[in-house]
């Protein structure tokens, strides 16, 4: 072997092997030249033994070297070897190519320029050979990217030029063994091994022979990922990439959807403005393009959009919500229904309106499409929907009522809204107090209201926390007195006495309207029960009339001055005809204190009642008080209403008769009126029964106070608190009245029942 070397090193003169690890170039170069004419001539006579050790002189004694010069040499004389051995390289290629590969990580930068120099001059001359170094020169190409030295750079760029060259005019590159080379360096942060990857994916996807498009989910990412590159040239060759690759998607015959799905999914929520407008458009062209592919995936995309329909660019919004559209119309069979739903109740509670929105438009889609379904997951999705009416949008609150008005089509599902519903009031009084209003008014419209009312009344019939029920009651008479959506309802109340339809509201509601005291007397006025209501204001204890019962009464004397009681205060032109309307107001008036605003305004409109009216239902008073003070110098209008007084006092008690509050005038009878119409006689209505019904649940209020009272004082002392035997014996004395009240009218359809237990249980 040593005699190999020596007769190899005899093969150049000593000036060549001196002048190659000259410190100047020209020298480097001229002996360079020197060896490739060696080389050449050596090769021309076959000696393959020579020229191999000619090579192992030029990689071991130079391109190896410890000294700098010295591999300088090495390495321009390997490239002048491979040009002097021209067509015979290939075979030499596997020794000469591994050391200048090597040098590319050479701490001399001087070195490094070289090595690029010396592989570019091989790579040319071996052309189609040089594929088979491929893997090795692109990683060795991709660090010398970002090179220090910008003449390293340089030569590095005009050796990428020429390997892409090699790539794409031969047939034998292998994109399988490229790809993972490029997946592995796609997250690099630095601009120029960036801008080198985007070079490659760029070239290669020009090559009609090479796939890139089916290897796109293994780069895509990647390529995301520089849209957000601070340098402007970056992401300006990586967007025209992307969108190279979608135009050839819209023509592929198919793509893996599922993979690139993932990413657009996740890039579409990028803190990058330009990365997430970029995912939200491929993800509208997927929409399009993907039709039964994208099934399986709506749900991940429909958790990427919703986001985006409320981003705080306009762009990202207006490409958000088409694609949502046109996602929410595409009707595909085979969608996960859980999954979705699942996306659209989180995305209930973002923080942005429009967002709300559509994830409830969502739910509304599938409710319509996929009701079955849908209505499986209600134990989810029933309290999301409960939540959002807290939502401090109007929009988004009208919106949950119309899903849950879509839910409730079914007897079943109604029922539950109601509970739900009410559950949900007795735990956030807020949300009563806030949203109450709202939220029924709109169900009245969606759901009908004497269904709601009914209901709502059915169940707060037996409701356990009173102070719960007496407060839904006030609400639910406020709205019926007031609300415009209620219009018929309050017609439907006001033939009470002379309609059945009408009567059998009025006595669905009694029962749980009897929580409140006052509502039970709007509702009584309402109906025209005017003797009743002056006996359920008669029959008030001391301990019912309280502040709350007071501010109440203040509030129902304000609602007689508005239209909807118009009826009343004309009826107030013939006293003769409604004493016990007078009786019932000047009920009502005694409660009042004389300083409020409300005893005024009710003193103002009684003192209005007209004087000839009162005058002719006084022309023969009896010998009473009321007269005697009329002689002994009162007003006639004082005489006059004492004589109304008089007669309303005079009529039968509504403890025992049940015509006592008619709407028509004394002589006639709710039974005489209808018979008269043709139709079958009313049954009378035992307002002695639902007065007794009446002043039972005052008493278990009564009670129910007390029993707070006495557990407050124990705990204010200490004691634990203790069950009052009277919360017990209050329930019975309601239960006992509900079954009195039910089973005196078996023909007007209401069955003999005990109480009902609470909707709670």
């Amino acid at each position: 072997m040593v005699i190999v070397m020596t007769d190899a090193a005899s093969l150049l003169s000593a000036s060549v092997l001196r002048n190659l690890a000259d410190k100047l170039y020209e020298k480097r170069k001229n002996a360079a030249l020197e060896v490739e004419g060696v080389v050449k001539s050596l090769a021309a006579q076959g000696e393959t033994e020579k020229v191999s050790a000619l090579i192992n002189v030029l990689i071991n004694d130079f391109a190896m070297s410890p000294q700098a010069n010295h591999r300088k040499g090495g390495l321009i004389g390997l490239a002048a070897a491979t040009v002097g051995l021209a067509g015979e390289a290939s075979q030499y290629l596997a020794r000469i190519v591994p050391p200048v590969l090597h040098s590319f990580t050479d701490q001399d930068s001087r070195v490094r320029y070289y090595a690029c120099e010396a592989l570019y001059n091989i790579a040319k001359v071996s052309r189609g050979d040089f594929i088979v170094f491929f893997n090795d020169v692109f990683d060795a190409l991709c660090k010398l990217s970002a090179d220090s030295d910008p003449n390293v750079q340089n030569a590095a760029h005009l050796l990428d030029r020429l390997v892409k060259d090699i790539v794409t005019e031969g047939d034998q590159f292998s994109i399988e063994e490229f790809i993972p080379l490029l997946r592995e360096r796609m997250n690099v942060l630095n601009p120029f091994v960036r801008q080198f990857l985007v070079g490659w994916i760029t070239v290669l996807d020009s090559v009609p022979d090479i796939d890139m498009l089916g290897f796109l989910p293994d780069f895509l990412d990647g390529l995301f990922n520089m849209l957000s590159d601070s340098n402007h040239e970056i992401r300006q060759q990586a967007d025209t990439a992307l969108n190279e690759f979608l135009q050839e998607i819209r023509n592929a015959p198919s793509v893996d959807y599922r993979r690139m799905t993932e990413i657009l999914v996740q890039r579409a929520s990028a803190p990058d403005e330009f990365m997430r407008l970029t995912a939200v458009t491929w993800i509208h062209e997927f929409v399009k393009l993907g039709q039964d592919y994208l099934v399986p995936y709506y749900a991940d995309i429909l958790g990427a959009l919703l986001p985006c329909i409320a981003d705080k660019e306009e762009k990202i919004r207006a490409v958000g919500k088409e694609t949502n559209d046109e996602l929410r119309e595409a009707k595909r069979e085979g969608l996960d229904i859980e999954k979705v739903l699942a996306v659209a109740r989180r995305e209930m509670a973002n923080e942005n309106e429009a967002t709300r929105l559509e994830a409830l438009r969502w739910i509304a889609a599938l409710l319509e499409r996929h009701r079955t379904q849908v209505l499986s997951f209600l134990d989810d999705l029933f309290p999301a929907l409960l939540g959002a009416l807290s939502d401090s949008s109007d929009a988004v609150v009208l919106l949950v009522l119309e899903v849950q008005a879509a839910i409730a089509k079914e007897t079943l599902h109604f029922r539950h809204l109601m509970v739900f519903l009410l559950h949900r009031f007795s735990k956030d009084r807020a949300l009563l107090e806030k949203r109450g209003s709202l939220v029924l008014r709109r169900l009245c419209v969606l759901l009908d209201a004497e269904r709601v009312y009914r209901e709502l009344g059915s169940i707060l019939e037996g409701e356990a926390d009173l102070e719960f029920a007496s407060l839904m009651i006030q609400a639910l008479n406020l709205i019926l007195l007031t609300a415009s959506e209620l219009a018929g309802l309050r017609e439907l109340l006001r033939a009470s006495l002379c309609s059945p339809e009408g009567q059998a509201l009025f006595l669905s509601l009694y029962s749980s309207w009897c929580h409140a005291p006052v509502a039970t007397v709007s509702l009584c006025l309402l109906a025209q029960a005017y003797g009743h209501a002056s006996a359920l204001i008669t029959c008030l204890k001391e301990t019912d009339i309280n502040v709350r019962l007071l501010v109440q009464v203040d509030k129902l004397v304000h609602l007689l001055e508005t239209p909807v009681f118009a009826y009343l205060r004309l009826q107030l032109l013939e006293p003769g005809r409604y004493p016990a309307l007078l009786k019932a107001l000047y009920g009502l008036l005694m409660l009042l204190p004389q300083q409020s605003g409300a005893f005024m305004i009710l003193r103002t409109r009684l003192k209005s009642v007209p004087t000839h009216a009162l005058m002719h239902m006084s022309s023969h008073p009896p010998e009473t008080e009321y007269s005697n003070r009329g002689k002994s110098g009162g007003s006639p209008v004082s005489t006059a209403v004492a004589s109304v007084l008089r007669r309303a006092a005079s009529m039968k008690d509504d403890r025992r008769q049940g015509l006592g509050g008619l709407g028509p005038p004394l002589e006639e009878g709710a039974s005489q009126a209808e018979g008269e119409s043709g139709r079958p006689p009313l049954p009378a209505i035992d307002f002695a029964g639902k007065l007794q019904q009446f002043e039972l649940m005052q008493r278990q209020h009564q009670l129910m106070r007390a029993a707070e009272r006495q557990k407050q004082q124990q705990g204010m002392n200490g004691l634990p608190a203790e069950t009052s035997p009277q919360e017990t014996i209050a329930r019975d004395m309601v239960g006992e009245a509900s079954n009195r009240s039910r089973g005196s009218f078996p023909e007007d359809g209401v069955s003999q029942v005990g109480p009902r237990p609470s909707w709670r249980s």
